[in-house]
């Protein structure tokens, strides 16, 4: 079954493309089995950041498979990522 993960971002900051990127360019190397990535923006739709219980952006949650996952902040460590969402067996650096 694909891995469904949600973007929260505000993309009317000049960066807010980067973690997309990079969270894309992570999942088609390590999720062999798809996945489905909701971008979410917070400015255009804060109903779905506050039932989401959304606090900072960027969060990236991981909604299947459970556990569900939330990692807040610079999402452009993609080895770090991958880490804290069970991708890798170890620790990065």
């Amino acid at each position: 079954m694909k891995t469904k993960l949600k973007l929260f971002l505000n993309t009317d900051s000049a960066r807010s493309g980067e973690p997309e990127t990079s969270l894309r360019r992570l999942f088609d190397q390590r999720l062999a089995e798809g996945y489905e990535l909701n971008v979410i923006d917070v400015t255009a739709t804060p109903q779905a950041a506050e039932d989401h219980r959304i606090l900072a952006i960027p969060t990236l949650v991981r909604e299947h498979p459970e556990p569900v996952r939330r990692i807040i902040g610079d999402l452009t460590d993609t080895e770090q990522v991958a880490f804290l969402l069970g991708l890798l067996t170890d620790s990065p650096g």
